[in-house]
């Protein structure tokens, strides 16, 4: 048994060595015979050398030709071969180069609807007294120029009442008194309709209406439009009852209410610090609405707020403008500021890469590329406006995107 066993044993080792021996016959062969003609190779088993396109004889693969001729490459130095990738790329990019140009500026912002102050009305308090019937019962409520908005009782009112119908009875023909306790009623807030009622019947009214001046939306005494824009963003503010109530006393001066116009708005635009040295007060806005995009608005930056509201770090700027499309307070726009044309050194977008704190084109150099620091300035769409670093005759490299190796390469600082 066992002899039968280091026959078979040496048997199959005579056979591999024979089989070796073979293939490294051809091998040779085929190697001698490389400069006849086209040769023919598998893409998994280079050792298959044929003369004529075929399938390969081991893993039964289509051949491909095979290009026997190589190409040198000479003066090549060592030192540019052991550079490391983050300071030296040998590849072959599509290059550009900065172009001197004047590029006109649109700086895209966000923003809000907000009432225009400057058409707010307040309606004070003309006498002291107290608060008889309201007509107005929560926030936003609208009102009308002219409306009746509550009913009050004014001791001072009645006495000026009084005296009115003592000289009508005693002095009628005192024309001067008469006229200047009629002119002091008017003052005290009755109106001709009352003033005449009390004439005709000869007695005082105790009760006197209160009329709006303005139209709009009702807000509290007090309330700031800030207050106004995150209010309206809850369903139970909009509709809080109003701090001023039946019963209640008011006295001289008080004010009542605020009345804000809703026909009258401007639109808050947030400037970031990047563009806030671009925009200035006379620039062309266009402003797209998002409730209403077919309603869009052209303008002018009317004035930029000199102070950051709150911990916000961007600017804000108005654009007033009259709100026929009733777009709603509170809601949010989109607009270009067109903040003029701007002359210097361009370049696409694309060949700039930003890490984090420094920004980095790649220079063509020596038959590569060199991680080239710049200092850039706008950004306008696709172009970038480069401050230092390049100049007009400088070459990089498209996109620099391509050149980036490895996270090596954002931790390298570059020089």
């Amino acid at each position: 048994m066992k002899k039968t066993f280091w026959l078979y044993l040496v048997s199959m080792i005579a056979a591999f060595t024979l089989i070796q021996a073979c293939g490294s016959k051809q091998l040779k062969e085929a190697n001698a015979d490389t400069s006849s003609g086209d040769l023919y190779t598998c893409s998994m088993h280079p050792q298959v050398l044929e003369h004529h396109p075929g399938d390969c004889p081991i893993c039964g693969m289509r051949l491909i030709k095979k290009n026997a001729e190589a190409a040198s490459i000479n003066n090549i130095e060592l030192e540019s071969l052991l550079k490391p990738a983050n300071e030296f790329v040998v590849t072959s990019l599509p290059v550009t180069t900065a172009q001197e140009k004047n590029i006109t500026v649109p700086v895209k912002v966000y923003g809000t609807v907000e009432y225009d102050t400057r058409a707010a009305g307040s309606i004070s308090a003309r006498v002291s007294g107290r608060i008889e019937k309201l007509y107005l019962r929560y926030r936003y409520q609208e009102v009308t120029d002219g409306q009746k908005i509550m009913d009050i009782y004014s001791p001072e009112l009645v006495t000026a009442q009084q005296n009115l119908l003592f000289l009508l009875k005693s002095d009628a023909d005192n024309i001067s008194f008469i006229n200047a306790a009629k002119q002091r009623l008017l003052l005290l807030g009755m109106s001709e309709n009352e003033l005449n009622k009390v004439m005709q019947t000869g007695k005082p009214l105790y009760s006197v209406s209160v009329y709006s001046n303005y139209s709009g939306h009702v807000h509290d005494a007090g309330m700031s439009n800030g207050d106004a824009s995150n209010d309206m963003n809850s369903s139970s503010a909009v509709t809080q009852a109003l701090s001023l109530k039946e019963g209640m006393y008011i006295q001289k001066g008080q004010t009542l209410f605020m009345i804000m116009n809703h026909h009258q708005a401007w639109a808050a635009l947030q400037i970031f610090t990047s563009d806030q040295s671009l925009v200035k007060k006379g620039d062309a806005v266009h402003i797209i609405p998002e409730t209403d995009t077919a309603a869009a608005i052209d303008g002018r930056i009317d004035f930029i707020e000199p102070f950051f509201r709150g911990n916000s770090k961007t600017l804000t700027a108005r654009v007033y403008f009259h709100n026929m499309a009733m777009l709603p307070i509170g809601s949010h726009v989109t607009a270009n500021i067109y903040a003029g044309n701007t002359q210097g050194l361009w370049l696409p977008a694309s060949a700039v890469l930003s890490l984090g704190s420094n920004e980095v084109a790649f220079l063509k150099k020596d038959g590569g590329f060199v991680a080239h620091k710049i200092t850039t300035g706008i950004r306008s769409n696709d172009n970038v406006q480069i401050v230092s670093g390049l100049n007009a005759t400088d070459t990089v490299a498209v996109n620099a995107q391509y050149l980036i190796d490895s996270e090596s390469f954002i931790k390298t600082a570059s020089k």
